[in-house]
């Protein structure tokens, strides 16, 4: 079955309650089983701030729920209150701290609630996630997670740019600069990162711009390597700048980012789109047989 019924809690109770006395016993006097509805916590992926970013399984599970729970200040208001059914309980988790989340999994899971847990972007990068789902499995709820976009892919979408291109970048990593609230594991430094020289996507940094630019000229990256400035992307004030790493200290101070912002970075944002091989008439798959003298042309290249 695809999540609850768009009943409330309250009327699943009474039904429960009207069909069996408290002795198990039914209407008649026979004895039956009461069903008992196990509560459920769905962690939905926001997407990055528009409401029409938020993924249709997303859109659903909110739709289903008898609480959700939301940051307003990393989710529009929209991405709730346009999928939330009038009779939810909304809870803005900005006013609150963990342990009263936790209370909220507690009731959910008493009284065989349906909680929808909002978060921005995408629940598996710096969402708090994996502390709440222990908490929800450990107290016997049913637990999910839908993904959402992130908002590094938004931010690439924005720009028009692709950050893995043939012969320039084949990977991207996703990372944030060290000395922040959270501490960072022994060897993740952002200048360490920097030497593999492909795109990187640099979170919760925008405060630190000028250290975040020195990491990476420490770990290799020219003056002019591109720079992709993102601010709340999706949203009706999103901002998106393009500059140097060499600009991007003046860039932050002048736009007053210091939240809400993320970085893009590499060559492959300023690269030509190269020619892939997956398209090419000389490569093969399941689905398309090569042309003959493509491919001959194809491995020539690769061994050049």
């Amino acid at each position: 079955m695809d999540g609850a019924a768009p009943d409330g809690a309250a009327a699943r109770v009474r039904a429960t309650s009207q069909s069996a006395r408290p002795d198990g016993r039914g209407a008649g006097g026979q004895h039956r089983l009461t069903a008992v509805k196990r509560g459920k916590v769905t962690f939905v992926g926001a997407g990055p701030g528009a409401a029409d970013l938020i993924t249709l399984r997303g859109a659903r599970r909110i739709a289903e729920a008898d609480v959700v729970i939301w940051a307003a200040s990393l989710v529009t208001a929209e991405c709730v209150t346009e999928h939330a059914r009038p009779d939810a309980e909304l809870v803005d988790s900005s006013q609150i701290a963990h342990e009263d989340v936790l209370a909220l999994y507690r009731r959910a899971a008493a009284e065989g609630l349906t909680v929808a847990r909002v978060h921005s972007g995408d629940p598996s990068l710096w969402g708090a996630v994996q502390e709440q789902y222990d908490a929800a499995v450990e107290l016997g709820l049913e637990v999910e997670i839908v993904p959402g976009v992130s908002a590094f892919a938004a931010a690439a979408a924005v720009a028009g740019r692709e950050l893995t291109i043939p012969e320039v970048a084949q990977s991207v990593v996703l990372t944030r600069l060290e000395g922040g609230k959270t501490p960072m594991p022994p060897g993740e430094k952002l200048r360490e990162f920097a030497r593999h020289g492909t795109t990187m996507a640099i979170f919760l940094s925008a405060a630190r711009s000028g250290q975040m630019a020195d990491e990476l000229r420490a770990g290799g990256y020219p003056d002019d390597t591109p720079v992709i400035v993102a601010h709340r992307t999706s949203w009706p004030d999103e901002l998106t700048l393009r500059c140097r790493l060499d600009e991007v200290e003046a860039v932050c101070k002048q736009h007053k980012l210091w939240r809400h912002t993320l970085f893009l970075v590499g060559p492959a944002l300023a690269a030509s789109g190269t020619r892939s091989h997956l398209y090419h008439p000389g490569h093969f798959h399941t689905f398309r047989k090569p042309d003959r003298a493509a491919r001959r042309e194809l491995r020539a290249r690769r061994t050049s």
